[in-house]
């Protein structure tokens, strides 16, 4: 008798939380996950951004939570308000991030603290409320944070983001080592440039020019957040079992050259 085939990334009965779940890769990162069959908690700033993610999700497991996530004070209310309405989480993708692309000399300490406290220290104060009995179901926990090759190379103008990306490398490492014992796995996924919303309005302050010549570092291409989904789920699921600390990269190429 022929075994029953087990597809390593099935999600079944699995809730996870994913920030940015609004738009752009945090949604694509929620619509594979539904498709795997994981129920969701999903967060954003933006209700409709939210109610429209929600719309193309098949099943009405899932739930969407209101969250200014640079007033760190909320994480542990939302991480209770995700348990609450759908059990003790199996994973959090951090998903949600904020650009400002200025110049050193026009960075003020006001702009540059609320990109760090959206893109990393939220991220943290998410990870921090995880591990916790009445938050973390307990078996095959995994976390992963969504950086940028922004937080590997350097880009004029990206000071403020790429600190904030690269942060999140040095925390996934030192989480890792601290959250195994707990079978906690915590990995980043670092995306080369992606269409998304973000990535059209920074197009428009380029120029037509200017945008094809940095698809052109990209030897596929630009990537779609589909590409990057695939990596967050690949990471989540068993299929990532033996994985942690580590900084998956999904460039299209763009830091072979």
């Amino acid at each position: 008798m022929v075994p029953a085939c087990v597809n390593p990334m099935d999600m079944t009965g699995r809730h996870v939380l994913v920030t940015g779940a609004g738009s752009g890769i945090g949604r694509s990162v929620a619509t594979l996950l539904d498709r795997l069959g994981a129920t969701l908690s999903l967060v954003d700033l933006s209700p409709s951004g939210l109610e429209e993610s929600l719309s193309l999700l098949g099943s009405g497991r899932h739930r969407t939570l209101l969250s200014d996530l640079s007033n760190l004070q909320e994480a542990d209310d939302l991480l209770r308000q995700a348990v609450n309405a759908g059990g003790r989480l199996y994973g959090m993708v951090h998903s949600a991030g904020i650009q400002e692309v200025l110049p050193a000399k026009s960075l003020t300490v006001e702009s540059w603290r609320k990109v760090f406290a959206v893109n990393a220290e939220a991220g943290l104060a998410l990870a921090k409320g995880f591990q916790s009995r009445k938050i973390y179901g307990g078996e095959r926990g995994s976390i992963v944070f969504i950086s940028s090759i922004m937080g590997l190379v350097g880009s004029p103008g990206a000071i403020a983001y790429s600190m904030s990306k690269a942060a999140l490398h040095g925390m996934a490492r030192s989480l890792a080592l601290e959250y195994a014992p707990r079978s906690i796995r915590v990995n980043c996924v670092a995306p080369g440039f992606v269409k998304t919303a973000l990535l059209e309005r920074t197009s428009r302050i380029w120029g037509a020019e200017q945008a094809k010549a940095v698809e052109s570092l990209h030897p596929l291409g630009f990537g779609e957040p589909e590409d990057v989904a695939h990596a967050v789920a690949f990471l989540l699921a068993d299929t990532g079992r033996w994985i942690t600390g580590s900084v998956l990269v999904v460039d299209g190429g763009y830091l072979a050259r």
